[in-house]
């Protein structure tokens, strides 16, 4: 193929460049008389015709959105042609190599050169997301560093273009998964904050020398994005508290591309930008009682969904001042333990007394005294088979039903239970059960959530959730439970047999609140559909007898 003419004009002289989709052409245009760089798809040689329609397709999109770009750091397109029945992408020939060479030939880059290559990165993602264009694969491979000292951003094969229809198919996540945000693996619509994400694990991989979430393999990996804070870069200097920022799990909480690009042009000048600290959270001393960490994930490789990780809070009192070290932020990920971990492994929510198979030796839940509970307000539900939780909640009643005793959990809380029940502990969820898992209650505890309203947290979950088999809200509702904020949330779904142990509609209820001592508390039931009734009247219960602390 090399000397080959192609639309009359661009002459392939060598290969400069490679991957798994294609390769990258020096040419001469012959019209012009300068050297350009081609793009051709090679990938589209060896798929099916529908795969290959794909390709073409955001081969397209690519040129469509770097076509809409005018920026001195975006590699800049000249033409678009078609040739053997594929597109091939004309582009501005940059002498010099990637940030990923440069990583790979040095070790690692110095921190101020790494906030001026950021600084200019940052610039042509704005001036894309002002396009209306998000890239959606920063990372070092796509950032070129030219021999006369410019930084260009380029391949914007994957990029979404405002108002043009999507060319992903449903549930597929397309990327290179450690620079891949975790609002996109939990299946969130990208936004640009999360290009801004993926610049700062980008900026990490250059002043450390590693990306700061591979791991050993896909699946592994996207969990760590998730549910893992990166380790604390060693040799980021004036760059450190600017990663961090770009870091945070909660894209809402990021800096915006301003105040990003004020930090990164004070990094670049050796200064550590002092509104890069705010971002920063706060260490102290002391210790923790049983922590208990995760989140998770569904992502879609190839077609096949995977549950990632565990969802959960952490669980246990606070003996004093957290545990050093940078906190983990898990408020994003309370309910989705009820949700999509539940279904994942075969869900199920509280089981009552009629489905009470007898005692179990065990893990057994352990009856203490009954003693009257607060009089405060807590949920309701209706007895009837169709009737939700109640926002509007209930008198406290003045001590447990018969055949039901109040259970002192390690974790510090307690609640009145159906003697009998089998407490269950992995990886920081508590379980209540008696039968396995079909019918169970899960308990939540986030000491440091994101959102300071649990109806907006709830909302963002939901979003999440829709992905389920026929989910239906039933009813999603702020309310005042135990005299704090709180939300309850009522839905059903249809749990698969190949994602869950007990298949079939099923549905779940949700309170969540704020406590005094300011943790995000969930509690979250789920049966099968058929079983509901009587399950929302023993929510009812629990939520009437529930304590946060057992003092």
């Amino acid at each position: 193929m090399q000397g080959q003419l192609l639309a009359g004009r661009y002459r392939l002289v060598d290969v400069i460049g490679s991957g798994g989709m294609g390769r990258v052409w020096r040419a001469h245009d012959e019209l012009l008389h300068r050297a350009v760089a081609v793009k051709e798809l090679t990938a589209a040689l060896y798929v099916s015709e529908s795969e290959k329609a794909v390709l073409l397709a955001r081969t397209r999109a690519e040129a469509r959105a770097a076509a809409r770009i005018n920026h001195s750091a975006v590699v800049t397109l000249h033409d678009v042609l078609d040739h053997d029945g594929r597109p091939w992408i004309v582009m501005e020939l940059v002498e010099g190599n990637s940030l990923a060479d440069a990583v790979k030939e040095a070790g690692r880059v110095e921190p101020r050169e790494a906030a001026r290559v950021g600084l200019w990165v940052l610039r042509a993602l704005t001036a894309a997301h002002a396009a209306g264009v998000l890239h959606r694969d920063v990372k070092p491979g796509n950032v070129l560093l030219s021999q006369d000292g410019r930084v260009l951003l380029t391949d914007f094969g994957i990029a979404q273009v405002e108002g043009d229809t999507t060319i992903t198919r449903t549930g597929e996540i397309v990327g290179s998964v450690d620079y891949l945000a975790p609002e996109r693996l939990r299946g969130e619509d990208p936004g640009p904050s999360s290009d801004l994400w993926a610049l700062g694990a980008t900026l990490y991989t250059a002043v450390e020398g590693r990306s700061p979430f591979r791991r050993t393999s896909p699946l592994t990996t996207m969990q760590a994005v998730v549910e893992d804070e990166p380790a604390e870069p060693r040799y980021a200097g004036p760059l450190g508290p600017v990663i961090t920022a770009l870091l945070l799990k909660d894209p809402a909480v990021r800096p915006t591309a301003a105040e990003a690009e004020q930090m990164l042009a004070e990094a670049a000048e050796g200064r550590r930008p002092r509104a890069a600290q705010q971002y920063v959270p706060t260490q102290h001393v002391g210790t923790v009682r049983s922590p208990a960490e995760g989140e998770v994930g569904t992502f879609r490789i190839g077609g096949a969904a995977a549950a990632v990780g565990s969802a959960t809070a952490q669980q246990g009192t606070v003996a004093g001042p957290a545990a050093p070290g940078r906190p983990r932020r898990r408020g994003r990920t309370i309910a989705l333990v009820a949700a999509l971990v539940v279904l994942a492994a075969g869900g199920g929510a509280v089981a009552l007394h009629q489905w009470n198979q007898g005692p179990r030796t065990v893990g057994s839940a352990s009856p203490a005294s009954p003693s009257a509970p607060s009089a405060s307000r807590s949920a309701s539900a209706s007895a009837s088979a169709s009737a939700s939780v109640s926002p509007s909640g209930v008198a406290a009643a003045p001590s447990v039903p018969e055949g039901w005793a109040r259970v002192e959990d390690p974790a510090g809380f307690s609640l009145p239970l159906p003697k009998g029940w089998t407490r269950t502990e992995e990886n920081g969820q508590i379980d209540y059960s008696p039968d396995g898992g079909e019918h169970f209650l899960r308990i939540a505890i986030d000491e440091s959530p994101d959102f300071d309203d649990p109806y907006l947290h709830l909302l963002d979950l939901e979003r999440q959730l829709k992905r389920l088999s026929e989910y239906r809200r039933v009813s999603l509702e702020s309310n005042v439970y135990r005299d704090r904020k709180g939300a309850l949330w009522d839905f059903t779904w249809t749990a698969l047999a190949k994602d869950s142990e007990f298949p079939g509609p099923r549905r779940a209820a949700e309170q969540a609140y704020l406590g005094l001592d300011g943790a995000e508390y969930v509690i979250y039931m789920s049966a099968p559909a058929a079983d509901w009734a009587t399950a929302s009247e023993q929510f009812t219960v629990v939520m009437r007898g529930w304590r946060p602390n057992s003092g």
